[in-house]
């Protein structure tokens, strides 16, 4: 029985929702369950934690800066005012039938006006524009202020359009045209519902809202996502490394070796057969090897970054070459694995270890000295409070992260599930890509730590010997083996423009593509899809993006194509296939494995 079933009933003797007495008890019992949740939880809110982001500062700064300068204020303010008696006109015309051009208008790509209503009816009409031009001013404010810290203005800009976003008419029952359908059609039943959904996420969140974006019952990890066939061969305290069966009788001679980032799971590349890289890689002759990381507990509180690289990437190459006989070998990092790999990379260049081939990045900064939305949660308060808090527990709650990225594209992965569960009353959708978006990771605090002063801080990874692992100053210019490079377009996490100067530094040959779509989608892009095509630009990099970008040529489809293309051309030997368990390493367990498996 789903939930409307239930608040409704749907056989003889049941209270349906023409019944007032139901709704009133439904109502009391769903405000005292409220109440005994924030109860139960108050203690999660003290005052340290009325600023977590360390915005005071900033933003009595940009008081100072409107007092010194008010010219942009006022010219913001000018122009809303101006813009607002057209609406009004606007508005009017509508009113008594004429035709009319919009005042201001949406960006194609904001999806929260898909409701005809927000363009047919002149009073919906009228929120919506009467909402974008308060946006705007707001915006073109923050814009103006000139004497401002770039860290700041970041930080402002950011928050300033959390707090528009937040405000959207979308976001309220009565100002929302769909949701006013819903609760008459429902007789408010979808906001009773609603109420229990918030209830649920909050006792889920203990005592914090984590909002549900999918059914966490509708997937099984090996059953229904991350399916591919394969077997576990390795493991030690940090991994299990994965081998994938092959499907075709012959395979390339040199292996493929993937390392994910572990602030999330592996099995983004291996969601199902539709659109799983490692299956579509597997198709194409590849042997397949997965580095599944651990989700650590307090335990792990003194791993630090460098243990990755050597318990980690090192130890999954010794296997590697045990399993398969062979000592040239193709590593692919994506995200922070990149970052990584590039480390281990570079270390691998002072030690004289030649078995990396040729390394494929996805999505990888190596140069941090442009980090994004995501450098607004950066700065030395902010990681030294996350430093004490994960130094209590030993490692940074996965939930806090999680909910970082999100706020990176509210709209998309906040707002529109605060709209569907808590305002429509609908359960969340089944769909695998959030499912995996909800089985967060958690991160060793000493890792973390290391992670953020020495890369993000202070960006000393991209300079000769400005980071030591494992007793070696590296130095990532240095790495000179061919490297293929795909960003995308819309990351939010890292930047293109980023991604591409950090490409730069390397010594070898390097091929630089350019994807549609943001960090996850545009990455997860099988060929099936035929979706937000690719750029390709000349083979030698100018040094700046925006040059690179102007020489580009666009294809369709996807870039899995041009990247398949590009290993097979550093490697086209082929042996008989690989049989997982049947080579230099028993098979231990099944594909996926224990290690993923392990939920917060």
């Amino acid at each position: 029985m789903n939930k409307q079933e239930q608040i409704q009933g749907h056989s003889t003797g049941q209270p349906t929702i023409s019944n007032p007495e139901w709704s009133k008890e439904l109502h009391k019992a769903s405000q005292k369950a409220l109440q005994d949740v924030l109860a139960k939880h108050t203690d999660l809110y003290d005052a340290a934690k009325i600023d977590p982001f360390n915005m005071a500062s900033a933003y009595l700064d940009a008081m100072f800066s409107l007092w010194r300068n008010p010219a942009g204020l006022l010219e913001a303010q000018k122009i809303f005012y101006s813009d607002s008696i057209k609406l009004w006109q606007y508005t009017s015309d509508r009113m008594l039938g004429k035709q009319a051009e919009p005042v201001i208008a949406p960006k194609p790509e904001d999806r929260r006006w898909r409701d005809a209503e927000w363009s047919s009816n002149p009073v919906y009409d009228y929120l919506k524009q009467s909402y974008l031009l308060a946006a705007r001013c707001a915006e073109e404010t923050v814009d103006s202020f000139s004497d401002l810290s770039v860290s700041d203005l970041r930080k402002l800009t950011f928050f300033t359009k959390q707090f528009v976003d937040a405000l959207a008419p979308t976001n309220f029952p009565t100002t929302n045209p769909q949701v006013m359908k819903s609760t008459v059609e429902q007789k408010g039943q979808n906001l009773i519902a609603g109420m229990q959904n918030f209830i649920r996420d909050m006792e889920q969140g203990d005592g914090q809202l984590r909002i549900a974006m999918a059914d966490p019952t509708a997937f099984t990890l090996g059953e229904n996502v991350a399916v591919s066939p394969g077997k576990v061969v390795y493991q030690n305290h940090l991994f299990q490394l994965l081998q994938y069966a092959p499907t075709t009788k012959e395979v390339y001679k040199h292996p493929l070796l993937i390392v994910p980032p572990w602030i999330n799971k592996y099995y983004i590349l291996d969601l199902q057969p539709r659109n799983s890289m490692v299956k579509w890689l597997v198709d194409q002759g590849h042997t397949v090897f997965m580095v599944s990381w651990i989700n650590p507990d307090e335990s792990y509180g003194d791993v630090e970054f460098e243990d990755y690289m050597l318990d980690g990437i090192y130890t999954a190459v010794d296997m590697v070459e045990k399993a398969t006989g062979e000592d040239k070998i193709n590593l692919v990092g994506f995200c922070i694995g990149g970052t990584l790999a590039a480390a281990t990379l570079a270390h691998m260049q002072v030690k004289g270890d030649k078995r990396i081939k040729c390394a494929t990045f996805f999505a990888s900064l190596i140069d941090f000295s442009e980090p994004g939305d995501l450098g607004v949660f950066i700065d030395d308060a902010q990681v030294s409070e996350l430093e004490k808090k994960s130094g209590a527990a030993g490692y940074l709650d996965g939930k806090l992260m999680s909910q970082t990225f999100n706020l990176l594209r509210s709209n998309d992965l906040i707002w529109s599930f605060y709209i569907n569960n808590y305002l429509e009353g609908k359960d969340p959708a089944i769909f695998d890509l959030l499912y995996w978006n909800s089985d967060s990771t958690h991160l060793p605090a000493k890792m973390y730590s290391f992670y953020l002063r020495n890369m993000y801080l202070t960006n000393k990874f991209r300079e000769p010997g400005g980071v030591t692992l494992g007793e070696v100053a590296i130095d990532v210019r240095k790495i000179d083996i061919p490297c293929y490079f795909i960003s995308t377009h819309d990351d939010h996490i890292s930047p293109w423009e980023s991604t591409y100067v950090g490409a730069r530094l390397l010594s070898g040959p390097v091929r630089f593509v350019l994807g549609g779509s943001g960090h996850i989608a545009g990455i997860v892009n099988p060929p099936v899809a035929n979706k937000y095509g690719y750029w390709v630009g000349p083979q030698k990099l100018p040094k700046h993006p925006d040059g690179w970008f102007k020489k580009t040529e666009r294809h369709e489809g996807s870039w899995w194509l041009d990247w398949d293309n590009w290993l097979t051309r550093i490697h086209k030997g082929r042996v008989a296939a690989r049989i997982p368990g049947d080579g230099g390493l028993p098979a231990l367990e099944d594909a996926p494995g224990s290690y993923v498996r392990k939920r917060i």
